[in-house]
């Protein structure tokens, strides 16, 4: 579904990712892990083409995005959910919702109802929820709020950037049975979590990005095992 290929990105003088190849298969959770500064969100703006490549070539279902504007890209059916959730606070969680319908100019009433009864079904907290104000939601639904509204897309692809950021251990667990509902309901996602023990639990694939290389790659299973893996990323 997604290639990236030989990715270099730059800022200024400083190399933030090199010669950087993944791929992302139909219905797979793929997950990105590494330390600070390694990469990881650099790689999903480059494939949203929200910064500029200095070579690397980006192909999603066969066709070329990589110089692609962003709209386009989000017309493509590729969702990006960004670190920090920036969802709308002044808004409320339906507006909110309303709001991510717009990246999908195909949507039709019968979609958008479809969508809100998807929604209602994987976060009913949210549905509990949906006159007031977005800004005043808890970190954990804020979260969720801003999962489901690039939900309410419709999206193929979903990017998403920390989703377990700043939250509780006991949300964080939520966080991660929510997305493996999202997978089982037929969506593509690329992952970059910190916590990387529970983004190897859930993915089928994962890649170790050090310095903005590709240090190893494998199975979620094989890199939870893996000796390296574990010293640098898991504690143990």
């Amino acid at each position: 579904m997604l290639t990236i290929e030989n990715l270099t990105v730059n800022y200024g003088h400083i190399s933030a990712l090199t010669g950087v190849n993944i791929h992302v298969e139909e219905g797979e959770i793929i997950t990105l892990i590494g330390g600070n500064g390694a990469g990881k969100t650099t790689t999903l703006m480059s494939v949203s083409n929200l910064v500029e490549k200095a070579e690397g070539r980006i192909s999603f279902k066969g066709v070329d995005i990589t110089k692609m504007p962003p709209h386009r890209i989000v017309r493509m059916g590729i969702c990006h959910v960004p670190e920090g959730r920036r969802i709308f606070p002044a808004l409320t969680v339906r507006e909110n919702l309303i709001a991510g319908t717009i990246g999908n100019a195909a949507l039709k009433k019968e979609d958008k109802d479809r969508l809100f009864d998807e929604v209602y079904t994987l976060f009913p907290r949210l549905s509990e929820r949906m006159e007031q104000g977005g800004g005043s939601l808890s970190g954990g639904e804020q979260q969720m709020l801003a999962i489901a509204r690039g939900l309410m897309m419709d999206p193929e692809l979903i990017l998403l950037d920390e989703p377990s950021l700043g939250l509780a251990p006991i949300i964080v667990e939520e966080i991660f049975e929510l997305i493996l509902k999202i997978k089982k309901r037929g969506k593509t996602i690329l992952l970059i979590e910190q916590n990387a023990s529970m983004a190897l639990q859930v993915a089928d694939r994962g890649y170790v990005l050090v310095t903005g290389r590709i240090a190893t790659e494998g199975t979620g299973k094989e890199l939870l095992v893996n000796p390296e893996v574990r010293n640098a990323y898991l504690g143990i």
